[in-house]
């Protein structure tokens, strides 16, 4: 058993000007605000509307915040993680290019994609990395630019997805009552069928006929998405609960990936949890897919206090989901 644990010692996000609301994408497609907030509870979604900008931009920017709140050297930092599905180039990794953008020179890293896991998937790698010795400054990027591929002549998918990035600093601790104290993940290949991006990559390179089809867009069964992901998130946040014999007054917050209201409010309701643990801010952001998580925890930091004991719970392409257990590590001031 490792004698580190590895804990958030910071988070800062980056989110672009632009803000894309409801009634906008009325004028897009044929939908209203009441239908999208009565099926979705998306109001409004930020979008980086530049061009020649991608995700590598809204992820150095947030990384940049991050070094200066934590007062951290770009020449300290071991590793770059960036957990992404809207990845700059298909190569270099945007977590190199990051790297490239903020001065950060001693590191290795990678690219992680794990579809709206993204962050779980990215964390539980970057703890084993901690708890081995490994590395002792670890950044993490969860970074997408989703209206990249978000087809907005589709009135199912475009009122879901924003843009978004949160950094975050990750470091060990010896207090192994604080930090991750555990993961449980899964990854089941037939969600390959219902959530994808058909074309870009090398088994549908890019065509004139691919781009004329629209082949470059997500593409989701909602249906059946939907049917996975209410039970996959309920499930294993209560198998974690379980495990580790946790009641929902010892809870002091589930954050869940914010891809739907229903889901969110199912999985909430499996774990018996009041609606004032549950923290949610789908309605201003959309569903930022592995960014959702981390867009969550920088928006109420302020709200955690040092040992509150937080569930974690995702469900996203792949089909890819899981749950963590974990306590947070400081008292904001």
């Amino acid at each position: 058993m490792s004698n580190k644990k590895a804990i958030i010692t910071g988070i800062e996000a980056f989110l672009p000007e632009y803000i894309l609301t409801n009634d906008e994408i009325s004028t897009m497609v044929e939908t209203t605000d009441e239908w999208i907030m009565s099926r979705i509870g998306v109001k409004e979604r930020r979008i980086l509307k530049e061009d020649g900008l991608g995700t590598s931009h809204l992820g150095a920017e947030a990384v940049k915040k991050l070094l200066a709140k934590t007062g951290t050297k770009p020449e300290e930092i071991d590793i770059v993680l960036c957990a992404t599905v809207t990845p700059d180039m298909m190569f270099p990794a945007t977590a190199n290019i990051i790297c490239d953008k903020v001065g950060i020179v001693n590191a290795w890293g990678y690219d992680i994609n794990a579809g709206c896991s993204g962050f779980l998937f990215s964390f539980a790698t970057v703890a084993s990395f901690i708890e081995s010795g490994l590395a002792k400054k670890v950044v993490l990027v969860t970074g997408e630019r989703m209206s990249s591929i978000t087809n907005y002549q589709d009135r199912t998918t475009c009122p879901l997805f924003g843009d978004a990035a949160v950094a975050m600093l990750i470091e060990p601790t010896e207090d192994l009552s604080l930090g991750l104290q555990d993961s449980i993940l899964h990854v089941d290949g037939i969600g390959r069928q219902f959530l994808y991006q058909k074309a870009g990559g090398s088994m549908y390179p890019a065509t004139e006929e691919t781009v004329k089809n629209r082949e470059h867009f997500i593409y989701q069964d909602g249906q059946v998405v939907f049917k996975y992901a209410v039970s996959r998130m309920a499930d294993v946040s209560v198998e974690m609960m379980e495990k580790h014999n946790l009641k929902a007054e010892d809870i002091a917050f589930l954050i869940p990936h914010q891809a739907n209201m229903r889901i969110i409010e199912a999985t909430g309701r499996r774990m018996g949890l009041t609606k004032e643990k549950i923290l949610i801010n789908i309605e201003k952001f959309g569903n930022t897919a592995g960014t959702s998580i981390p867009l969550v925890l920088w928006e109420f930091e302020k709200k955690m206090k040092k040992g509150d004991t937080l569930i974690f719970s995702a469900f996203g392409a792949g089909f890819t989901w899981g749950a963590m257990y974990y306590k947070w590590s400081y008292d904001t001031k």
